[in-house]
């Protein structure tokens, strides 16, 4: 428990700066990447032949995320908190809403997007992702007392991402599912969950996963390409053989900025799933150590102020913490680990850098709403009443007792 000295402390900032400078660098990295991994494809697809189609739509989603972000960051968490369950089932209706006929729209036989005219397209899952946070944490501290219990605990929760998980496979988006299943499972083990539950779920939910890879021929056909993808270059290992390609053609510095060869047609996806890929081609190996760096980072920095959120007895604000460290850390190593060969190819972009709006808007409101976290802990350590009475009120209480009956 915090001494009333570092209560009082007067030298705190209050923002985590590091935390703030490393979001701005990967996004910053990330505009610079996707510019000069769309370029070719800016010239071949638009109709104006404009090589900074892609740069000027992904610098709008950044002023949009920002903004979004700006704004965010203004809401204390306990307000985060009433609005999560109404959050989750917004989130949910336009899950519902991609798979209806003229609504969503079908692109390369997944329909996971909903048009938005000029704006381009909005995929509801990373609206679920940010959304699952909030509920989930919300949804274990409203529950800390039953987290032992199978009915009461764990089961319910188990319904509702059964449920989501149903319509993600639907799209399909097994991608998304994997990580707000990640999400779920990691908020409700750090909130309390039963240990044996929590192994047994692991045991089904990889036996699950398995299952769903051998009944599904193309994610069969992903894995076998991924364990060779040389056994068919030109066909099912043709992503990961060209990703590799690229990786290794980067060497320690990479060939230069904007003299990637294999952005010009041959590696799909340049400037979304295989961003990290291109990078890795014209920064080299300097470039990719920066940019793992930089997420380790800021992963370690979500659980830092989680657990100080924790050690304050403000369990809702340490448990978002703490889901917003695991979703950037599960996603951008599962997307790291696709574009090296580790792992197998899951649709997955890279967060705050590939190209796309609705995850760049998402991952905004997550870092805003975790820094919103940071600057209340601060403004407590300092005895600052800023975070409102029922978060003030709450600073004595232990980790593990829960914030509301």
């Amino acid at each position: 428990m915090f001494h009333n000295a570092a209560l009082k402390r007067t030298g705190l900032t209050p923002y985590d700066w590091g935390l703030v400078f490393a979001a701005l660098g990967l996004l910053m990295i990330g505009l610079v990447m996707v510019y000069s991994a769309s370029i070719a494809t800016a010239e071949a697809k638009s109709a104006a032949n404009q090589p900074m189609f892609y740069l000027i739509r992904h610098a709008m989603y950044l002023v949009i995320g920002l903004g979004a972000g700006y704004a965010a960051l203004q809401i204390p968490t306990d307000t985060w908190q009433k609005i999560a369950p109404i959050l989750f089932v917004i989130g949910a209706i336009a899950l519902v809403m991609v798979l209806v006929p003229f609504i969503g729209r079908e692109v390369n036989g997944s329909r996971r997007w909903i048009p938005l005219g000029p704006l381009g397209n909005f995929q509801p899952s990373e609206l679920m992702k940010f959304a699952t946070i909030l509920y989930a944490a919300d949804y274990t501290v409203r529950k800390a007392a039953h987290m032992q219990s199978l009915q009461k605990g764990f089961l319910p929760m188990f319904l509702v991402m059964l449920f989501l998980g149903g319509l993600l496979l639907v799209e399909p988006d097994f991608g998304a599912f994997v990580v707000i299943v990640c999400i779920a499972l990691a908020i409700l083990f750090l909130g309390g969950l039963n240990a044996r539950l929590f192994l047994g779920l692991i045991v089904l939910l990889a036996v699950g996963f398995v299952m769903l890879v051998v009944l599904s021929p193309y994610r069969l056909a992903r894995v076998t390409s991924y364990l060779n993808p040389w056994a068919d270059p030109y066909n099912a290992g043709y992503q990961l053989s060209h990703a590799l390609i690229a990786l290794g053609s980067g060497e320690l510095t990479g060939v230069g900025l904007g003299d990637s060869v294999e952005k010009l047609f041959y590696l799909p996806e340049a400037y979304t799933d295989f961003l990290l890929a291109v990078t890795g081609e014209e920064l080299g190996l300097i470039g990719v150590l920066t940019i793992i760096g930089l997420f380790a980072w800021l992963t370690w920095r979500a659980f830092s102020i989680g657990w100080q959120a924790g050690l304050m007895g403000r369990n809702y604000a340490a448990l978002v913490a703490q889901g917003v460290g695991v979703w950037m850390g599960v996603q951008s190593f599962i997307n790291m680990g696709v574009n090296l060969g580790l792992l197998p190819t899951k649709g997955l972009t890279l967060p705050l850098m590939s190209y796309g709006g609705s995850g760049i808007v998402a991952n905004c409101l997550a870092l805003a709403v975790l820094l919103r976290v940071d600057f209340e802990n601060r403004s407590l350590m300092k005895g600052s009443g800023a975070v409102g009475s029922s978060s003030a009120a709450r600073i004595r209480r232990p980790y593990n007792e829960g914030g509301k009956a």
